[in-house]
């Protein structure tokens, strides 16, 4: 008993004395504030709800590589954490574009786990396609997560990282799903951080239904882009919701590889 009663007492914070407020003097006055023993439980809290993948735990914009072979990425780095010392913004975000293994996925978390240790900001990580196949697996009536328990912390999260938007083959529902994701939070003017590997360029008008046979021919024909992925109504949305980052760089992941060679 006594072993513990000096651990519990040895936890209190020094500063605030477990109230969670410290007092601030000035020369004129003297005022409370949170003390960041408060501060810093809230943002392991914050963080831990944030559903960001274990491969990506390490990720910080601090540990952004953007010097030597990553040099173009410099620029992308700039606006990132121009983005977090600004936010908020009004519910505007961030669509960030880039091939395969720029670092897109790296700079979105460094993002937000910047917004919540710094800012106290609730944040939520989602991939793409994993989103959309909960959403599918909720209309199974064996599973007792409904559709709105799925999205419901998709539309009000106050940072939603959405990753490898487009990765999942269109079809209406995909459309839909998308439309109905992103514009609800436009509506309620939620700021949203996209990552995709599709250049941001209209979809080609090939056929009055883009998902017929000959409208999917058409596309294999070319490098398909986010416009035929997502719609052209919703690639103009993303517009109104986001500033663009355009990363172009060589992928991390074959120069780490071939480093080891």
């Amino acid at each position: 008993m006594k072993v513990q009663e000096i651990k519990s007492h040895a936890d209190v914070c020094q500063l605030c004395s477990g109230t969670g407020w410290k007092t601030v003097s000035s020369s004129s006055d003297a005022r409370v504030t949170r003390c960041d023993c408060r501060l810093k439980a809230r943002s392991t809290s914050l963080l831990a709800s944030a559903r960001i993948p274990k491969r990506y735990e390490h990720c910080e914009l601090s540990n952004f590589e953007f010097d030597g072979p990553h040099r173009s990425l410099a620029s992308a780095r700039m606006s990132a954490c121009r983005f977090v010392e600004e936010y908020p913004l009004d519910g505007n975000g961030l669509l960030i574009i880039g091939s395969i293994g720029a670092g897109k996925t790296h700079l979105a978390v460094g993002i937000i786990k910047e917004l919540a240790t710094s800012k106290g900001v609730g944040c939520l990580f989602y991939d793409y396609r994993e989103l959309l196949k909960q959403i599918q697996n909720s209309y199974n009536d064996s599973v007792k997560a409904t559709e709105l328990d799925v999205l419901r912390p998709v539309f009000e999260a106050e940072v939603l990282v959405l990753d490898e938007l487009g990765a999942v083959k269109p079809t209406e529902w995909v459309w839909d799903t998308v439309s109905l994701i992103l514009n609800t939070r436009y509506n309620d003017k939620r700021t949203t951080i996209i990552t995709t590997n599709f250049a941001d360029e209209p979809g080609q008008d090939v056929s009055a239904n883009p998902n017929s046979e000959f409208g999917r021919a058409q596309r294999s024909v070319r490098r398909e882009t986010l416009g035929d992925r997502i719609g052209e109504r919703m690639r103009s949305r993303l517009h109104e919701m986001c500033r663009v980052i355009i990363m172009e760089g060589k992928d991390f992941r074959q120069l780490r590889s071939a480093s080891f060679h």
